[in-house]
């Protein structure tokens, strides 16, 4: 046996890893998506209104994207084989509160919505133990690997509402729980650490600091509060916008938006792949370039057919491209040593970026019964960014070292 296979055998293998780290993000997002799909029920049976609906939901969005930040820096320090099986286990314990006991007011469910968060934290405990165990030349790839977990949501949004219905409310908090102790195990027991990887050994304050400080933190974190932000959004309000704009079915609507979320998760890895090969920016800027175009002939509301779902069809592959090259990105420019860091501030951004776009086009629908508006300043925003990766990460990028 080679030096090289020995070394393997004690300590892991990186496709074992990227598997497990997958696994692991979509166990987790599965969970911090539970509330979403049962918004509904919840305010016909506790008579809420739209804004306390939207609270239900936001709640554990806002928690999970905001503590990527400490998890990130946590993750830089402990290494993803401790941190994986102790966000995973901490989830089981809201989620199982949410389903026995939580579930019969609105305060119950804000309290079990707020620690829910904390499978959204996930994201940024595999950014960096993924990036740790692939040479650069393939970390964009693998990086987009493990952002297919996103796809997590998706489960939630199929199944739970139907385990509710074949069973009862805490069903799906009991099979999610279970699943969640399950990996955790497996987790502990599998997970390692990569051999080289770069353990920082200043205080969190400071790495936090320093972190802030860096200029692609920053310019990462616009770009992904676009493209994650972007798709996040879609995911949430597709099926309403369907609804609204064109008198789909709520059937209907829910497998369109089922279509977008899949697309946009497939072509996760394909930009992480293409990163791999060209410059990261070059790959942002043909995404952002697609979704202005897709934002603005949507902004007329055609027929969907074709245009409609070519439209957002491009749309959902755009984004799950730039979302994919936004981590290339950051794999190729951030220390090794804050790469967890920089995901967590990065991913915050993202999941925020997420947060406020349903809430902008519900608040247009409602004033002028029309969607365009929201769709134009989608169209606005991303062309900011698409500036933003050409004049400054891009300028960056093509001077001479």
């Amino acid at each position: 046996m080679s030096t090289s296979q020995l070394r393997r055998t004690r300590t892991g293998s990186p496709g074992v890893m990227l598997a497990l780290a997958t696994i692991g993000f979509a166990v987790n997002f599965w969970a911090w998506a539970l509330l979403s799909p049962l918004a509904t029920k919840f305010t016909a049976i506790l008579h809420l209104d739209s804004f306390r609906q939207s609270l239900l939901v936001a709640v554990p969005v806002v928690v999970g994207s905001l503590g990527r930040i400490p998890i990130g820096a946590l993750t830089d320090r402990f290494g993803g084989r401790i941190m994986f099986p102790l966000v995973s286990l901490s989830t089981v314990f809201p989620v199982l509160y949410l389903g026995l006991f939580g579930h019969d007011s609105l305060a119950a469910i804000l309290v079990g919505g707020f620690f829910l968060g904390i499978g959204g934290t996930a994201f940024a405990v595999g950014v960096p133990f993924v990036n740790a165990w692939f040479p650069p030349a393939r970390r964009g790839f693998a990086v987009g690997v493990f952002g297919m977990g996103m796809g997590g949501t998706a489960i939630s949004a199929l199944t739970t509402v139907k385990l509710v219905d074949a069973g009862s409310m805490r069903t799906p908090f009991l099979i999610t729980a279970t699943v969640l102790a399950l990996y955790a195990v497996v987790a502990w027991a599998v997970l390692r650490d990569a051999p080289d990887r770069v353990v920082p050994t200043t205080p969190f304050t400071s790495r936090l600091r320093s972190t802030v400080q860096l200029r692609i933190t920053w310019q990462a974190a616009a770009l992904y509060a676009v493209a994650f932000g972007g798709y996040v959004a879609f995911s949430v309000y597709l099926p309403a916008y369907l609804r609204n704009a064109y008198g789909l079915t709520q059937a209907d609507a829910a497998n369109r938006m089922a279509g977008f979320v899949l697309l946009a998760v497939l072509m996760r890895p394909v930009g992480g792949w293409l990163s791999d090969r060209v410059p990261p920016t070059r790959v942002l800027a043909a995404s952002l370039g697609v979704v202005v175009l897709g934002a603005l002939a949507q902004s007329f509301t055609p027929g969907l057919s074709p245009i409609g779902t070519i439209a957002f069809l491009g749309m959902a592959a755009a984004l799950g491209t730039g979302s994919g090259a936004t981590f290339a990105l950051v794999a190729q420019k951030a220390p090794a040593s804050q790469v967890g860091s920089v995901t967590g501030v990065v991913g915050a951004a993202g999941g925020l970026g997420g947060f406020v776009p349903p809430l902008i086009m519900g608040a247009v629908y409602g004033s002028y019964h029309s969607y365009t508006l929201g769709l134009v300043l989608l169209a606005v925003v991303a062309l900011s960014a698409l500036l933003l990766d050409l004049l400054a990460v891009g300028r960056r990028d093509a001077a001479p070292a």
